[in-house]
């Protein structure tokens, strides 16, 4: 890996997630596992809490001058430094037995995303990239190796992978994004940050979610980014600055957002 100046920072998230990892895996399938609804509906448990606390807890004490936004927690902090966390992503499948979820950490150095990690302990699988140094995946900083994203260049042959329906449904572009599943080869719901690190490994060509917030993007961008693909929101707009999120191997991304796009004419 090629050494960057968040090296440091990069060393503190693997740290940081081993800790949480432990935390998450004794909670899941925990038989007193808490679960609660959120204001929206969505489910919250005690290791979402938990985990978002300790991230904190550790942030505060390594990078005490830096912000932190999470999911679960109010913001703390200011300045031009900002950790973004999202505790666990894919609670849904974490409070029914799926092992499909994972930590997501990220810094942001202003408006960009410098470095993410992505944790995912029940599938014995982590994903990290800092920007210059290259995308990788393994068990450690130690072994670990590239990611790169596919060569596919036509939809007819392309893997597309998504979370559900009935998000696209509630923002309008069903129809947009049923005409895309049409126009390409094959299509999965691997789901949440599956969907993106998948992109970066190859093994998917795109992946997109009709609304999705800072704490569930910034962990991704840098890794599909520094394997060579490209992460925009739904309209193109940069890195994860959109409500949604569309990640590809890059040769296909405008055909993507031009298929995506509002109210153009059906795919016949």
């Amino acid at each position: 890996m090629e050494a960057t100046r968040y090296d440091d920072d990069l060393r503190l998230a693997h740290v940081v997630a081993d800790q949480v990892d432990a935390l998450t895996m004794d909670r899941f399938g925990a038989a007193d596992l808490h679960v609660e609804s959120k204001p929206d509906l969505t489910p919250v448990t005690d290791a979402d809490r938990a985990a978002e606390a300790k991230v904190r807890e550790q942030l505060s004490r390594a990078r005490p001058r830096d912000a932190v936004h999470g999911e679960e927690m109010a913001d703390t902090g200011g300045g031009p430094r900002r950790w973004v966390v999202d505790p666990i992503d894919g609670t849904k499948n974490f409070v029914r037995g799926v092992p499909v979820w994972a930590t997501l950490i990220a810094l942001m150095d202003g408006p960009e995303v410098k470095l993410g990690l992505v944790s995912a302990p029940a599938l014995h699988r982590r994903w990290w990239a800092a920007v210059g140094s290259g995308a990788w995946t393994g068990r450690s900083l130690s072994q670990a190796r590239a990611l790169h994203v596919s060569g596919v260049n036509s939809l007819s042959d392309a893997s597309l992978s998504y979370s559900s329906m009935h998000g696209w449904e509630e923002a309008g572009r069903l129809d947009a994004f049923m005409d895309l599943t049409r126009q390409v080869w094959r299509t999965r719901a691997y789901g949440d940050f599956w969907s993106h690190v998948l992109v970066a490994e190859g093994a998917v060509d795109i992946a997109c979610e009709p609304e999705l917030a800072l704490h569930d993007m910034a962990a991704l961008v840098p890794i599909v980014t520094e394997a060579g693909g490209q992460f925009t929101g739904l309209v193109g707009e940069p890195g994860c600055s959109g409500t949604g999120g569309v990640a590809t191997n890059g040769l296909l991304h405008a055909e993507v957002l031009a298929a995506l796009a509002p109210g153009k004419p059906r795919a016949r």
